[in-house]
């Protein structure tokens, strides 16, 4: 059955976690199998990431980080609604629950933002390609328009909106991990509006969340990119991000962003990651889907009131997974 015509940028998360991560990152772009990287500049290893990138000429945007590890802006330096009694973000739970409960201040998010954003460019001198969020932070109620504004004064024109399509219904996905993606979801198809709002760009669609460590598969991101393309006219041009977690687990105390390596990290699930994305029988069957692989810059990315598909358009694309 014909197709949208699907250009796609794979971008690896977690750049600069610990030295065996971002090994498998870069090992994966040399592959061609990732396009493009999002930078922890709180993690351990974010001088050595930063020096990979500028050596091997990879694409390179932040990740922004406000659920895990230390902070690198003003809270360092007192006590702050970001943080916990030792000094470090709240985790990735914490963090949701101090936003939903209105006990995060947003200039203190703001302020971390800014601080990130210039520990960024100091690390690679120049602005970020993209700004996304660790753990989906940015699309969080009120953090999606503190982010939104960061990224607007600072010129940074492109993010990702984690809306997968179905995810709701992915029932290899474990009840915990499922409840989570379909919140990620709901929070991200609110901060459409913010980011709309100050200029951001996305992909017309995103997948990842249903195809996260060892979940990930050639049929599972085939099958992402088929859902997400459902009602989508056959031979219109429509781009695509795929999250991943690729690398070599991370071995303990190396690694983290403060508080050391995380059970996700150090487990088999990033190297599995690593194996699929790099194996030929997953880009062989993307490109029997009329997919193709492209960098960031190469991506005719959306905004909405341009010539890509609007926000209007893309709600019949994107419906809300059920819980």
């Amino acid at each position: 059955m014909a197709r949208p015509r699907v250009r796609l940028v794979v971008t690896a998360d977690d750049f600069g976690y610990c030295p065996r991560r971002d090994e498998g990152i870069v090992e994966a772009f040399l592959a061609g199998a990732v396009t493009s990287v999002s930078l922890l500049v709180n993690g351990a290893a974010a001088e050595s990431a930063a020096e990979l990138a500028r050596r091997h000429r990879i694409p390179t945007g932040l990740h922004a980080n406000l659920s895990e590890g230390r902070p690198v802006g003003p809270a360092r330096h007192g006590a702050s609604s970001l943080l916990g009694p030792e000094g470090f973000f709240l985790g990735k739970m914490g963090f949701r629950e101090a936003v939903a409960a209105g006990e995060v201040v947003l200039p203190q998010v703001r302020g971390e933002l800014e601080a990130q954003l210039s520990r960024f460019r100091e690390l690679l001198g120049r602005d970020p390609t993209h700004v996304d969020g660790h753990q989906h932070v940015h699309v969080l109620p009120g953090v999606c328009q503190v982010f939104a504004e960061a990224l607007q004064a600072c010129g940074v024109r492109f993010t990702r909106l984690p809306m997968e399509r179905g995810v709701g219904g992915c029932t290899w996905l474990e009840a915990p991990a499922r409840a989570f993606a379909c919140s990620v979801e709901q929070d991200a198809r609110a901060a459409m509006g913010p980011f709309a709002r100050h200029g951001l760009r996305w992909t017309d669609v995103f997948v990842g969340l249903s195809t996260c460590g060892r979940h990930m598969s050639t049929h599972h991101v085939s099958g992402a990119l088929a859902r997400a393309l459902e009602g989508i006219p056959t031979g219109r041009a429509v781009t695509a991000e795929l999250m991943a977690h690729p690398g070599y687990p991370s071995v303990p105390p190396a690694g983290g962003s403060g508080e050391g390596p995380d059970a996700f990290s150090c487990s088999w699930e990033r190297l599995h990651e690593l194996r699929v994305l790099t194996a030929p029988v997953l880009w062989a069957q993307l490109a029997q889907d009329g997919v193709q692989l492209c960098a960031l810059h190469e991506l005719d990315s959306k905004r909405p009131g341009e010539g890509t598909p609007s926000e209007a358009t893309l709600e019949t694309f994107l419906e809300p997974s059920p819980l």
